[in-house]
């Protein structure tokens, strides 16, 4: 009976030894997107945040991960999970704002710039992706406008998009 106890507290202490907090995950998933493995990555930002439902940066880079596997549903719940618990996180309005452009929800992607912008007037990311949300609401006049805005502030990107949609100087 005492080896069988012995052999238990063993075999227990070393699940112990295997089992990550939730910051070990997320260190794991940084090293999978770092390698390119963003299923990957994707799986070990869930289980962090599994681990800790609290960590914001872990729903921050799950959500980034979603958006570059085209789960731009999933990613607009991730940045509003973290929207939810830091009403002044701009990286999370831009990045939801994204994926909101991507399935051309341009009017909710266009509140989520403006929120970013009245934390933060001077993020050009913010002013270029909104010109895009323009564009898929039928005003180029105020996509160009928005996107000379981020030129001004400068974003070498919104050079080339100026170009590229013939916008006048």
């Amino acid at each position: 009976m005492r080896t069988f106890a012995l052999i238990l507290i063993i075999t227990l202490s070393g699940f112990g030894l295997m089992a990550q907090d939730a910051q070990g995950y997320f260190k794991e998933g940084e090293k999978y997107m770092r390698l390119g493995k963003n299923q990957e990555a994707l799986e070990q930002f869930s289980m962090a945040i599994k681990a800790d439902p609290e960590y914001t940066n872990a729903y921050l880079r799950r959500g980034f991960v979603n958006n570059i596997l085209k789960h731009y549903e999933d990613a607009v719940n991730d940045y509003g999970i973290v929207i939810a618990k830091h009403p002044s996180h701009v990286f999370a309005y831009v990045s939801r704002g994204s994926a909101l452009n991507k399935l051309e929800k341009y009017e909710e992607a266009m509140d989520d710039f403006n929120k970013a912008l009245e934390l933060d007037p001077e993020n050009q990311e913010a002013y270029n992706n909104r010109g895009w949300s323009k564009v898929g609401l039928g005003d180029k006049q105020g996509a160009c406008s928005d996107w000379k805005t981020s030129k001004k502030k400068g974003n070498e990107e919104a050079k080339i998009i100026l170009k590229n949609n013939h916008c006048k100087k």
